[in-house]
């Protein structure tokens, strides 16, 4: 028994085996998608398949979500990953370390590239989208000179609604030079002024319709102040063009149809207009001539001296309303009058005035004794002052005999400060005197 492996061990060693060669570690492998999974972990589960074989292969979160595409079923990829042994189930298997499209889908995966930038710009919001006029005078046309496309457009347009002015500009819109074409042309019939500006070519490839993917194309559009509709290939391409431009056409032909409104539709409802403004005003004439009638034979008109007669009558009311309040008012401003006049007393008057002017002249004497005693109280108080400071002035002092001391410019207060042989200066009524300690006596 012992020469018996478990299948634990024998997978085991086949997964060492796959681990430590050197070519299995990196490998790169070009395949189909098959069975895609994405695990709600984040996790890839899929097989990468050709016309002859099959391999299992997963990729972790990690990693997935470094790619630059979103991979779905059929995609053609270039993978770069290890190969290893799943030891639950025994079978080897490609862990994915990168991704990315093969040959086409490396245009795609720039597609998405660039949508993802542009969207993180804001040049595919929806609040910088421009409405179009519902009746335009003119309309410009970027598209190459020949084709289909400008030729649908052109008869569309003729058909639907010949009143516009349109301004055909030929654009190349396939190739190197086209892109730089393409956004020269958008500047330039911006500066027209038009009303609407249509950007179009018929169907193609992705390398065909790439020039309407550019990001020079994209920005003229983006920087329109005229509304711009995209009208690149069939319904089922899509461009960056189409997402920026304020709206987008499945078709040149569409694209004609949406700028403009049908002359034969508009025929048809002016008519509706027509008919309904002529029995609205049938209907008003009709109502405003019975009113007339109605009018004409009112009584009142039939005898208009009678609004006359009761206006004169009106007026004459008026009047004597308008003279009994003249006389009311006249009459309580003349009672006023008299009611002051006889309240007023000339002699009165001029005895009240006399008596205040004698209060006044009193009150001036009043003022001018109280001022004057005033005046001497206060001189008397300064006088008190004075005396008072010069009892305390060191100048009065002195003039009694006493002396000031001082030793270095300090006054001297004490004998504690002085030592024999020092040098004082006294300081007497009339004069200084300087003098030398003999002895000190405390």
């Amino acid at each position: 028994m012992e020469k018996y492996l478990t299948v634990s061990a024998l997978t085991k060693y086949i997964k060492t085996k796959f681990d430590k060669d050197p070519y299995l570690n990196k490998v790169f492998i070009q395949g189909e998608l098959s069975n895609f999974k994405r695990h709600t972990t984040g996790h890839l589960y899929f097989a990468l398949k050709d016309n002859g074989s099959v391999i299992n292969c997963m990729m972790f979160k990690r990693d997935a979500a470094q790619l630059a595409f979103d991979p779905k079923e059929g995609d053609s990829v270039l993978l770069t990953g290890r190969i290893s042994v799943y030891e639950t189930r025994g079978n080897y298997q490609v862990y994915a370390e990168e991704m990315r499209l093969d040959g086409i889908g490396v245009l795609y995966e720039k597609l998405e590239a660039l949508k993802k930038a542009f969207y993180a710009k804001g040049y595919f919001d929806p609040s910088h989208k421009k409405q179009l006029r519902k009746y335009p005078e003119h309309i410009a046309v970027l598209t190459a000179s020949t084709g289909a496309a400008v030729q649908d457009i052109r008869t569309t347009l003729k058909k639907r609604y010949p009143l516009a002015k349109v301004t055909y500009i030929s654009t190349l819109v396939q190739g190197a030079q086209a892109k730089d074409d393409i956004a020269k042309n958008i500047k330039q019939a911006d500066a027209l002024n038009p009303d609407v500006i249509i950007v179009g070519r018929g169907g193609g490839s992705i390398e065909d319709l790439w020039a309407f993917n550019e990001e020079v194309v994209v920005e003229a559009i983006y920087n329109c102040t005229s509304p711009v509709i995209s009208a690149v290939g069939h319904e089922t391409d899509t461009t960056l063009s189409d997402l920026v431009a304020d709206f987008r056409a499945p078709t040149p032909t569409a694209a004609a149809v949406m700028t403009t409104p049908d002359s034969k539709e508009l025929k048809v409802m002016l008519k509706q207009v027509d008919l309904h403004l002529e029995r609205s005003l049938q209907h008003h004439l009709k109502a405003k001539r019975e009113k007339l009638n109605y009018l004409s034979n009112y009584y009142i008109f039939t005898n208009p001296h009678i609004l006359v007669e009761q206006n004169l009558q009106k007026v004459d009311e008026l009047d004597n309303r308008m003279k009994m309040i003249v006389n009311n008012h006249l009459n309580h401003h003349v009672k006023n009058y008299q009611y002051y006049e006889n309240k007023i007393d000339a002699q009165q008057l001029r005895a009240k005035l006399a008596l205040q002017h004698e209060r006044v002249d009193n009150l001036k004497a009043r003022m001018a004794r109280t001022l004057k005693y005033n005046i001497s109280t206060y001189q008397q108080q300064l006088h008190h002052q004075i005396a008072l400071l010069s009892t305390l002035s060191p100048s009065e002092t002195l003039l009694r005999g006493y002396a000031i001391a001082r030793k270095d410019n300090k006054i001297i207060n004490s004998v504690k400060a002085l030592n024999e042989t020092d040098t004082l200066n006294l300081q007497l009524s009339d004069g200084y005197v300087e003098t030398k300690v003999m002895n000190i006596k405390k």
